[in-house]
């Protein structure tokens, strides 16, 4: 397990490319990839020592990187479609089922397709939510408007920064920040 937090890589126009571990991070450095660091946070990290100079050599790696790597701007454009996993699923509904609205432990948390596949309704972000196993049981094949359960919130989908929120588990406060600025006002990952 890497004790290190996740460093953000930047593309040249300082949109969010993805987390980077720091070894992969260094290799940039070493490559000359790197513009900038952006971040208030940084780590120093320290080789081995030069036979000539005798000198350890170290290197410090910022929290944020703005690197030279080509802007991709599908990635930020209006309905694009990001990784839905459970983990990024069960946080963005912020633990808690969205039948019954009790919060649980990833292990007691289920996906639970609002309009069931075997009726037409896709694996996608709009139409999957956290479910309990007792209220997924429940609803099973079910259409909401066929039983006695309603939604507690309407599922959304993310844009880019808000899937970077829900991917990392350990993201550093300057690079919360960071991503912050680039949600829509109102997001319900603040809420």
């Amino acid at each position: 397990m890497n004790v290190y937090p996740l460093i953000l890589k930047l593309d040249k126009a300082g949109n969010p490319l993805k987390w980077i571990d720091y070894e992969a991070a260094i290799n940039l450095y070493a490559k000359d990839l790197v513009i900038t660091s952006l971040g208030d946070k940084s780590m120093v990290f320290h080789g081995g020592v030069n036979a000539i100079s005798h000198r350890r050599s170290k290197i410090e790696v910022g929290s944020i990187l703005l690197t030279t790597a080509r802007v991709n701007n599908r990635k930020w454009v209006a309905g694009a479609v990001h990784p839905l996993t459970n983990r990024t699923l069960f946080r963005r509904d912020g633990m808690l089922c969205l039948y019954c609205g009790d919060s649980f432990a990833e292990r007691n948390l289920t996906r639970d397709h609002v309009v069931p596949t075997s009726r037409g309704g896709s694996d996608s972000w709009t139409n999957v939510v956290t479910a309990c196993v007792r209220c997924n049981n429940r609803k099973g094949n079910s259409l909401l408007e066929d039983i006695d359960m309603k939604l507690q919130a309407v599922p959304f989908a993310p844009n880019y920064a808000e899937w970077m929120v829900l991917s990392n588990r350990r993201i550093m406060g300057d690079q919360m920040q960071f991503l912050k600025a680039r949600c829509p006002k109102g997001s319900r990952l603040w809420s």
